[in-house]
């Protein structure tokens, strides 16, 4: 009977998360619709202007995707380098004792509230940008994705480096008995085979640098237009993150302002949830050359 209880108690806590992920998905599709009752699908995508609280108003996301896409490939560019680097590493090269400080230190990286990473870009990183860089605001794309691939960091060095210390011990013996260098082993062997963990740990970093808020809200300069430059990324932005928690306070529940965030809500989640799915394919491919293999 113990056995019966259990069993339901733990599969109910299974599909507990999967219930969630279905009402959240109900949810954004219901709010959102009527606001695709009014305004084309591709007009609200492509649209260049964002102002949802004129007379005539405007609900053109293509600005705030832009941002998005600006600030999170920025952050790729910090995040990456750094948490694959510290990964490795912290798996190949670091001692014991270096292990058990910079593992930790990396842990509690990521423990840090966002918006305590807000106000230390907003009030120490972007003044000091500014100065330094010779720019006209410090508050950027640039301070955005720079604060946004720091927070980064620690999901992709954790996942890589969890996926490197899944490498077989035989790979690296059988290397190194035909005669490759450490170095080799490293660039040849171990790195191709733990391809899944990186990869998906990329990949997750994205979906975190994407997703994020209150960074992004305090940092990124909330300028809802497109740069001059595509390429720009000392030019004020505003991410659709930001757009969602700076004006859902503001607007009417039931306009068609409520109901664009909530569409702004359902592009973002539709986003995150295909990055996922490519992770877990991309871990999948891995995964079976790495059993064919071995």
């Amino acid at each position: 009977m113990k056995e019966k209880i259990y069993k339901w108690i733990f599969t109910m806590v299974a599909f507990a998360s999967l219930l969630f992920l279905t009402g959240i998905t109900i949810i954004l599709f219901k709010e959102s619709l009527p606001l695709f009752q009014k305004v084309k699908f591709f007009d609200f995508i492509f649209g260049k202007a964002w102002y949802p609280t004129y007379e005539l108003p405007e609900f053109g996301i293509l600005p705030l995707i832009l941002a998005s896409v600006l600030v999170t490939i920025g952050a790729l560019f910090v995040c990456v380098p750094l948490g694959i680097g510290s990964a490795l590493y912290i798996h190949e090269l670091a001692g014991p004792k270096q292990k058990s400080i910079l593992k930790p230190t990396i842990e509690i990286l990521a423990s840090i509230p966002s918006i305590v990473f807000g106000f230390f870009a907003m009030a120490i990183m972007a003044p000091f940008l500014q100065k330094l860089l010779h720019i006209p605001v410090g508050l950027c794309a640039f301070t955005a994705s720079l604060v946004l691939g720091i927070m980064a960091v620690p999901t992709v060095c954790s996942i890589a480096e969890d996926a490197l210390s899944y490498v077989p011990k035989s790979f690296k013996e059988a290397s190194l008995a035909v005669g490759a260098n450490r170095w080799q082993t490293l660039i040849r062997v171990v790195i191709p085979a733990a391809g899944s963990g990186i990869s998906t740990a990329i990949i997750l970093g994205m979906s975190r640098a994407i997703g994020e808020t209150m960074t992004v809200l305090m940092a990124a300069g909330g300028a809802a237009i497109i740069p001059s430059k595509l390429s720009d990324l000392f030019a004020p932005v505003r991410p659709m993150t930001a757009t969602i928690a700076a004006e859902m306070g503001e607007a009417a529940m039931g306009g068609l302002h409520y109901h664009a965030l909530f569409a702004i809500g359902l592009i973002l989640f539709i986003v995150t949830f295909v990055f996922n799915i490519i992770a877990e394919l991309i871990s999948r491919k891995f995964r079976l050359k790495l059993g064919l293999s071995g």
